[in-house]
């Protein structure tokens, strides 16, 4: 039976009850008696941009951590973080910080600023990943594969002038890491296959053909180290320039600003192009953007690929920017597209919370490092592991934020769809 062939009385039932409906809903939701539920704080929090939950899922992180250094060590964990706090270097930004303090806060921002630069990018390729609905676990994989290429091309082709040298390295680092997730966004969009297994599948692989090429032998073994499984250096002039500090002392280059240009980057392309808008149209609801007339498998393949140049630039701006070759032990023990998964959870997926998330997880590393942490104050072999402690109690809580919200649209889509018994027939 059509809507138009309803029996009168029956749209009248139907009709009463609605207006019931509409009289027993609260008449505050338009007045100012009108208190939101927890949930629609929540959700409300996550619609208007994914500031105040993130702060409060950080500080929760940072309360807890706190217990655990108090519980486990007797030590105040206010002066504990107040160390931690030192060691980033970020009390320079405090104008009454002067004289040696002053400097040595300078050179300890640098280092920060260092570990933010491939944190951000790799935060950025797990973001891409996310605007097209999905899980880009392989951003490890990518990160030493851009990084295998730079140090192969940043050894190599001598005769390049310097700007040159630089520019080929890291865009075939880009270029590197863009086709190795690639692969997994292939597998996604032709064959459906899962590409969390796809891509942890490919951080291994990438993990023991970097151990093949730089190990005892390889390929890209320095000939003149035959004892020690290290790739040659990259010549002088594909080193990225120092803008803040001393380049032998591990200066700030300007890798960190190609992380400032490729959020801008990010920004623009999911915001402002029609690519963006169909990773984002995926992302939501791929049938729909099917049907929509979006060809749902090439937005796969690009997000993904996208996903993997980011990382691989991440591997070049390490390689170029300071470390300068590469060895065995960096290649199987490298976790940074790992916390850049943390860094992109905590930014929600956005350019500027991937940022500042970037800053955050770069200043716990580096504050909590042997040579920024007073013994007396909090045991420096014990600081990384509050670090990871740290890292994993935001991964819990943004994930367990998220948890709440799908609960409660999942109670209301029940109560919505729950058949309605109608009387008066």
């Amino acid at each position: 039976m059509t809507d138009d062939e309803l029996d009168p009385d029956l749209e009248d039932v139907v009709a009463e009850e609605r207006v019931e409906e509409l009289d027993s809903e609260p008449e505050a939701r338009s007045g100012a008696d009108y208190a939101p539920s927890v949930a629609e704080r929540l959700a409300f929090y996550q619609r208007a941009g994914g500031i105040v939950t993130p702060i409060l899922t950080a500080l929760l992180a940072f309360f807890v951590g706190g217990l655990v250094v108090l519980a486990t060590t007797g030590k105040n964990p206010l002066a504990t973080y107040r160390a931690i706090f030192d060691g980033t270097g970020l009390n320079w930004l405090f104008p009454w910080v002067s004289g040696t303090e002053r400097s040595l806060a300078a050179l300890n921002l640098q280092q920060t600023l260092l570990i933010a630069t491939p944190l951000i990018l790799t935060g950025l390729a797990v973001a891409f990943a996310f605007r097209c609905g999905m899980f880009n676990i392989g951003g490890n994989g990518q990160y030493i594969v851009g990084a295998i290429t730079a140090v192969w091309i940043g050894s190599s082709l001598n005769g390049l002038p310097g700007w040159l040298h630089i520019l080929v390295a890291v865009v075939a680092a880009a270029v590197a890491g863009g086709m190795w997730a690639g692969i997994a966004g292939f597998l996604k969009a032709s064959i459906g296959a899962h590409e969390v297994i796809t891509t942890i599948m490919l951080n291994w692989i990438a993990v023991w053909v970097g151990s093949y090429l730089v190990g005892f032998g390889g390929p890209l073994q320095d000939k003149a180290q035959i004892s020690a499984p290290v790739t040659k250096s990259v010549a002088p002039d594909a080193h990225l320039p120092v803008f803040w500090g001393s380049a032998v002392l591990q200066g700030l280059h300007v890798g960190f600003f190609i992380a400032i240009g490729a959020l801008a980057v990010y920004w623009i392309m999911i915001n402002r192009t029609t690519l963006g808008y169909e990773v984002r149209a995926v992302g939501f609801n791929p049938e729909a953007a099917r049907y929509g007339g979006i060809s749902v498998a090439r937005n796969y393949f690009l997000a993904m690929a996208i996903s993997g140049a980011f990382a691989g630039l991440a591997g070049s701006m390490d390689i170029l920017g300071w470390q300068f070759h590469l060895d065995l032990t960096t290649v199987q023990i490298s976790s940074i597209g790992f916390t850049g998964i943390a860094v992109a959870l905590l930014g929600r997926n956005t350019a500027v919370g991937t940022f500042l998330a970037g800053i955050l997880f770069a200043a716990l590393l580096n504050g909590t490092s042997t040579r920024n942490l007073d013994p007396s104050v909090f045991k420096p072999e014990l600081a990384g592991n509050l670090t990871r402690i740290i890292q994993g109690l935001v991964v819990l809580f943004v994930g367990a934020d998220l948890l709440i919200l799908y609960l409660w649209q999942w109670r209301r889509k029940l109560r919505l769809g729950r058949p309605r018994a109608v009387t008066g027939q």
